[in-house]
């Protein structure tokens, strides 16, 4: 199967979170196929760790489109993440959950993802990547969940995709402010 091109994450945020979902995420000699993803949409987004500028840790929302970022959250699940849009504008799609891991914390454990792949490629990196195998579904727009300290704004935004296997693809296409 092709693996995603730079082409692919070097679009903005939203769209890409959108088009990951249905894809194989492949790691570990392991493949799962993304079931929801969420877009974090830089500085100006509040939910996004960008938002108070580049840091140690955001420093690499900075690098190139299909950098791949993880971190640790509540000092015990790592999350995945990927870099999308023009390098310098910290953009990143977190990998939400696959059809087999419901959940990021699950998902990253499932396929032993810590943060030694902080920073690689899933352009050419040899541990982590995504491939596109024709598979097609529908996809639903929702709110992003787990940022009560963002503003209202950003906590309404419809920035979480989902797969929606028996809907039809919805017309709606948010973008980033």
């Amino acid at each position: 199967m092709p693996r995603l091109t730079e082409e692919f994450y070097h679009r903005p945020c939203v769209q890409v979170a959108r088009d990951l979902v249905g894809k194989v995420l492949v790691c570990g000699g392991r493949r799962m196929r993304v079931s929801q993803t969420e877009a974090y949409c830089g500085e100006a987004d509040t939910a996004c760790h960008a938002s108070k500028g580049r840091t140690k840790r955001t420093e690499v929302m900075y690098m190139p489109a299909g950098t791949v970022y993880v971190y640790l959250c509540y000092g015990m699940h790592w999350m995945l993440n990927l870099v999308t849009g023009e390098e310098g504008q910290p953009e990143a799609v977190l990998i939400r959950a696959c059809v087999e891991a419901p959940g990021p914390g699950r998902l990253t454990k499932a396929l032993g993802i810590t943060g030694a792949l902080n920073r690689t490629s899933a352009l050419t990196g040899e541990s982590l990547w995504l491939e596109d195998d024709g598979f097609v579904c529908g996809v639903s727009a929702h709110k992003r969940v787990g940022i009560g300290y963002a503003s209202q704004a950003d906590q309404d935004r419809l920035w979480r995709f989902v797969l929606e296997e028996n809907a039809a693809d919805s017309t709606e296409n948010p973008v980033c402010p």
